[in-house]
């Protein structure tokens, strides 16, 4: 038990472990990258290292404070207890007034974007004003152990309009608290906040390791596990969660919508695709763009360098290498940029059904 179950990213570890070693932690960290590279988890970990009954620059697992804090490795849990409590229809008065917060340890809170309800969940969760003021405030409060944490995950979330609240605490730091932001993007956080925060870059997990990670954890055949590890992308939060059948269903659609929208299919067609994707609920809109991505990345490789061609949806080989003979460098330079305004506009609230369109329009245009 301790920093070294962690996977990849060593270098991050052993920096937490001097600033631990030298009681020299800094009251505010940014982690930033991609969802399911451990950003998280490391945090969860660096709260019970800092509040570990037993060791001073890692934690045993064991004590009564290492084991109240990893409680927190299951905030799906956490998340609905608190919106049940919350009521099934709160108003925004009842959001603000009872804020979403995860505490399992008096000294330890995480905050992640609030959904609103249980059963209807709002289309994109943010951190809300009424949680960055609990955090304002409890910021200041004696630890009951050593250190007081509290980790944001999804800090990019947040309006720039309510990080002032945010911003007043890493003015005027407390002197025994740590707050730990988690992004997966840092230029999608205030100017004002990222210079005052210590910023470690999450690095990909090299797929052998991930391979290794989900054999210590699940029963999958070798196959399952190979495809999963590819298909993560270096994060092994999202290989553990990945349901291999769904995602080839909807990589498989999504690739026949670009396919036909290369191919000069009608739009009634390509609508129709773009509404069925945007009802899907299996997977966030996040990791739907993710995927738009990883197949337009695999039809560049694929177009340039067929032989050594090491596809990211190895699945999909055949019907990546028929699709690449259609499509040329700038068609796919107009997709990405497609998707990279969409992605931009995901903070205005941009509705899924008008935002794929809008992509599908682009993936036409020859």
């Amino acid at each position: 038990m301790g920093f070294g179950e962690f996977l990849g990213n060593e270098r991050i570890v052993t920096a937490l472990q001097a600033m631990l070693r030298r009681e020299r932690v800094p009251s505010a960290l940014l982690f930033v990258g991609p969802r399911g590279v451990g950003k998280f988890t490391l945090a969860r970990m660096f709260a019970q290292a800092a509040n570990c009954e037993k060791l001073r620059d890692d934690f045993c697992g064991e004590c009564s404070t290492c084991k109240q804090i990893a409680n927190l490795s299951d905030p799906a849990a956490l998340i609905e207890r608190g919106l049940i409590e919350r009521g099934e229809s709160p108003d925004t008065a009842a959001v603000e007034r009872m804020p979403l917060i995860l505490e399992t340890h008096p000294d330890v809170w995480a905050i992640v974007p609030d959904p609103v309800r249980r059963k209807n969940p709002v289309a994109r969760p943010m951190i809300r004003v009424g949680q960055l003021r609990a955090v304002q405030r409890a910021a200041y409060f004696h630890p009951q152990r050593k250190r007081r944490i509290f980790i944001l995950d999804g800090a990019d979330t947040m309006r720039w309009t309510d990080a002032d609240v945010f911003l007043k605490i890493l003015e005027e730091p407390p002197e025994s608290a740590t707050l730990i932001l988690l992004a997966s993007r840092a230029d999608a956080l205030l100017p004002t906040i990222r210079s005052r925060c210590l910023t470690f870059w999450f690095a990909p997990a090299a797929a052998e390791k991930i391979e290794e990670f989900l054999k210590e954890r699940t029963d999958w055949k070798a196959a399952d596990r190979k495809l999963a590890a590819q298909l993560a992308d270096g994060n092994p939060g999202a290989a553990l969660g990945v349901d291999l059948a769904e995602s080839a269903r909807i990589r498989g659609e999504i690739l026949r919508l670009i396919g036909d929208a290369a191919g000069g299919k009608s739009y009634r067609a390509i609508f129709a695709a773009t509404a069925r994707l945007a009802k899907n609920e299996s997977e966030s809109f996040e990791n739907l763009l993710g995927m738009f991505y990883s197949l337009l990345a695999d039809l560049l490789e694929l177009s340039h360098s067929p032989k050594g061609f090491v596809p990211r949806n190895p699945d999909l080989r055949r019907e990546l290498q028929a699709m690449a003979s259609v499509v040329d460098d700038a068609w796919i330079a107009r997709a990405t940029e497609s998707l990279d305004r969409l992605e931009s506009r995901l903070r205005r609230n941009v509705g899924r059904q008008l935002g794929l369109d809008s992509v599908a329009v682009a993936l036409g245009t020859r």
